[in-house]
């Protein structure tokens, strides 16, 4: 149902998960921890999907917290649950409010995880190729210094996320990122049609945690689009002509 990852599952005022697809209620394309507000899939089925990761955390239902995913760089602190219908528009969250569980939407893109144990500040991000390259990591560890945490004592690690071999992309998001991001070069490889590449996302991403100067980044190293079983893969649903998908959750929390 879920994956953890030892840097942080080794702090005892810290928990988290990975949830995979697997253990909920969802039926079909959505099978069936589809943890998705945005999905097409029965609300009342994705509510109870949510219940079953928040029983998972120790946590009451109504504290795990999404956001209106928009592939920004915006950050915002919680400080108390919200309803899901007032979801602020942000790819990133922060808190040192124990008990709330910050939870990110993803089927492809990249979670993150954060937390400083010490300081007991923790935070979450969606950290696609645009959130990545427009700073929504760097955004995120300024917001947790705000809080009182400490850069050098954060650690955080990247959860599932598409690999460089099934990430195909065009010539523009390649120019993009050699105007907007020096040295990005290294992590395009050639792709098997002319004019596209093979981008490599979670290696992007690494990069950007470790030059932000935190304490310790790792990945869990899971590809949610060759793993059908376990994730879901917004790339895999277009690629097979399905009409929607699920979507995993990752969250984060501080002890009560």
């Amino acid at each position: 149902m879920f994956l953890e990852a030892p840097e942080l599952s080794s702090h005892s005022y810290v928990r988290h998960a990975f949830f995979t697809r697997q253990g909920g209620v969802s039926e079909g394309l959505y099978a069936s921890l589809n943890g998705g507000i945005g999905s097409n899939d029965d609300p009342a089925r994705v509510a109870r999907n949510r219940a079953l990761m928040c029983a998972q955390l120790g946590l009451a239902p109504q504290n795990l917290v999404s956001l209106y995913q928009v592939h920004s760089a915006a950050v915002v602190e919680v400080e108390a649950p919200f309803a899901l219908s007032e979801r602020p528009r942000a790819d990133a969250m922060v808190t040192r409010v124990p008990g709330l569980a910050l939870g990110i939407a993803t089927a492809d893109c990249g979670p993150i995880l954060f937390a400083d144990p010490d300081n007991r500040v923790v935070g979450a991000a969606h950290a696609g190729w645009k959130g990545a390259l427009a700073g929504v990591i760097e955004a995120t560890v300024a917001a947790m210094e705000r809080l009182g945490a400490e850069r050098t004592r954060i650690v955080a690690v990247l959860g599932p996320t598409i690999a460089q071999g099934a990430y195909e992309v065009g010539a523009d998001l390649m120019e993009r990122f050699r105007a907007e991001a020096p040295g990005s070069a290294r992590f395009f490889a050639d792709g098997e049609r002319p004019g596209h590449a093979q981008f490599d996302l979670p290696g992007f991403i690494l990069s950007r945690l470790e030059e932000a100067g935190i304490g310790e980044a790792a990945a869990v190293n899971l590809c949610t689009y060759a793993d059908p079983e376990r994730f879901y893969s917004y790339r895999r649903t277009t690629h097979r002509g399905e009409n929607d998908y699920g979507r995993l959750i990752s969250a984060i929390a501080l002890t009560p």
